[in-house]
């Protein structure tokens, strides 16, 4: 999914099958984690495991900023912002320990009111600090740690500050939430806007993007957002730029603040925030064309145990990814991990909560995004 190599110390022994957390924890509980839960043969989520951040997160912020990524390779890290203590922590996820904390330059040490959303290609992870408008950059280094490079001010075309952001080779694609989006040329490291910053074709009818997935060959990018109906929008990027977005329709679900690519490019998860729901459309990888599927019932414990539906992530790194797991953000320091089976029917197909889901998430966890390893292959 990263497009770089693992870079941890280790006796290479493969990581297991797992699931992470970032549980954004913030003040007055005790410094944040991230949770391991290892993923069983049947996709069922078991043994959780808490690893302290060292840092406080904020219980909240952007719906379609990533907050935690997982590497490649047999010995991968994992990488959690902490929006509060303006950090990023370094975790070796198969022996479970941190490997220290990481500061951008000065200017980046504003409160991240609504988070620090990270990406990572080219062996360099890119942050977005929120309170400052800044997109940080750094240098991935062994033992999961980081080196800071440097930082550049990206704002929308309406003054919003970046959220979700894809990287496919030396492309950096960004949604501002603010209904416009942009990209950059990252190929020296530091992004350098590629000119093209524009609004998307359904910001004036409310849909203003504000999470991005890309397509395996960097042909397309696939933006979703805040809205009061579930819809995603289509770039063409193949020339290097972004090109007017295309807007399909999803259905009634309340927006789509999360977006997520199957394995085999088939299917376009996403993540009905507002509604508690979760949508599945069909996509024409060839085309770029995005076809209605179906939407799951509300989960369960929607409005009474949690009231957000966060990133959305897959059991498997093939086919349309096997089960698809969502967090859900609750309100009071308890959140849960929703679990739905997606199957084809013809043309058509389902998505079904599972029996055992949700399953519990740590206390004091506000949780809004987690990451699945082995990753995604793009």
């Amino acid at each position: 999914m990263l497009g770089i190599a693992a870079l941890a110390a280790g006796t290479g022994v493969p990581a297991t099958h797992f699931l992470v957390t970032n549980d954004d924890t913030a003040t007055p509980f005790p410094p944040s984690t991230v949770t391991f839960y290892t993923i069983a043969a049947d996709g069922s989520l078991a043994a959780p495991t808490r690893v302290s951040t060292a840092g406080n997160g904020i219980a909240g912020g952007y719906f379609g900023a990533t907050r935690v990524l997982v590497t490649p390779g047999p010995d991968p890290c994992v990488f959690v912002s902490n929006a509060q203590s303006e950090t990023i922590a370094g975790i070796h996820a198969r022996t479970r320990k941190l490997a220290g904390t990481f500061i951008g330059s000065h200017a980046d040490t504003r409160l991240a009111r609504n988070g620090i959303g990270l990406a990572a290609g080219g062996g360099h992870l890119y942050a977005t600090f929120s309170g400052a408008g800044n997109i940080g950059v750094f240098q991935m280094q062994p033992g999961c740690t980081l080196q800071f490079v440097g930082d550049v001010h990206a704002q929308g075309l309406h003054s919003g500050w970046a959220e979700g952001m894809a990287i496919h080779g030396n492309m950096m694609v960004v949604a501002y939430g603010d209904g416009s989006i942009e990209s950059f040329d990252i190929s020296s490291r530091m992004p350098v806007s590629n000119g093209d910053a524009q609004y998307a074709t359904g910001a004036p009818d409310d849909h203003a993007p504000d999470a991005v997935d890309i397509t395996r060959d960097g042909h397309f990018a696939i933006f979703g957002g805040g809205s009061t109906a579930a819809a995603v929008q289509v770039s063409d990027i193949s020339s290097g730029k972004l090109s007017p977005t295309a807007l399909y329709s999803l259905g009634t679900a309340w927006n789509s603040g999360s977006v997520r690519l199957s394995p085999d490019e088939r299917v376009v998860y996403v993540s009905n925030s507002s509604g508690g729901r979760v949508t599945a459309a069909f996509f024409d990888k060839t085309t770029g064309k995005v076809r209605r599927g179906c939407t799951s019932g509300a989960l369960k414990g929607f409005y009474t145990k949690f009231t957000y539906a966060g990133e959305v992530a897959t059991e498997l790194a093939t086919g349309t990814g096997g089960l698809v797991y969502v967090p859900e953000f609750g309100p009071s320091g308890r959140s849960y991990i929703g679990v739905l089976r997606f199957t084809a029917t013809g043309t058509g197909c389902t998505l079904t909560e599972e029996a055992h889901s949700p399953v519990a998430g740590s206390p004091g966890s506000a949780l809004l995004s987690i990451g699945v390893y082995p990753p995604r292959p793009f």
